[in-house]
């Protein structure tokens, strides 16, 4: 790749990160494609996990009325229902049940020998196993958190806005999806085209937020 070239590519990706911002209000008649949007979430997917467990599923709502009974579960917030579609963020508490098939992969593509994948599964499965399910929970939300930040930047570069949703009733949208105890709510994403553009947000001075080699 070029030099200018790079500089393009890096002044786009910065772009993309000032230009994201929180939006609320969308076009309730702007419709995203599903291809579309499995797209970003193929691209999301690159974003680490522990032990690459991968333990974020998506839960994505596009059915208009769906997404009206969603409204009160999620305190009545009107971008649940005008987005063109709603992410919900799962956190699979037994994200160990899958290590074995992704080491397999990695094997198949060349990314680990047979051996270094079934001594890797043999840990991961061991640990994952032995902790309690309180830090197991703690795993899958600091997981949900990293691939929700790729969602929002693959959506941005792609000409869409979001907002990262926390404020909603976890315990009545699992009866509502019927949501299996393996799998914990975590973070509500609606995707969609802003109807009002999100306001720019203040920040702290790095120097305000950053600690170096002491407290």
């Amino acid at each position: 790749m070029s030099t200018q070239t790079e500089a393009q590519v890096n002044q786009a990706f910065l772009e993309v990160l000032e230009g994201r911002h929180s939006v609320r209000h969308y076009d309730p008649e702007f419709k995203i494609a599903q291809e579309e949007i499995e797209e970003i979430l193929k691209l999301a997917t690159k974003s680490p996990s522990s032990s690459n467990t991968q333990s974020w599923r998506f839960l994505v709502v596009t059915d208009q009325e769906l997404k009206k009974q969603l409204l009160p579960i999620a305190n009545n917030q009107q971008q649940i229902v005008d987005s063109s579609a709603v992410i919900v963020l799962l956190g699979d508490l037994e994200m160990y049940k899958n290590v074995e098939k992704i080491n397999h992969l990695a094997v198949e593509a060349g990314y680990m020998t047979e051996e270094f994948a079934k001594q890797f599964t043999e840990n991961s499965v061991k640990l994952y196993t032995s902790i309690p399910k309180e830090r197991l929970h703690e795993v899958a939300v600091f997981d949900a958190g990293l691939v929700a930040m790729q969602i929002m930047l693959v959506a941005k570069s792609k000409g869409y806005d979001t907002v990262p949703m926390g404020g909603y009733d976890r315990e009545k949208l699992k009866a509502f999806f019927n949501i299996p105890d393996r799998y914990a709510p975590t973070i509500l994403i609606p995707i969609g085209k802003a109807a009002t553009e999100g306001r720019s947000t203040a920040r702290l001075p790095i120097e305000d937020v950053t600690f170096w080699n002491k407290i």
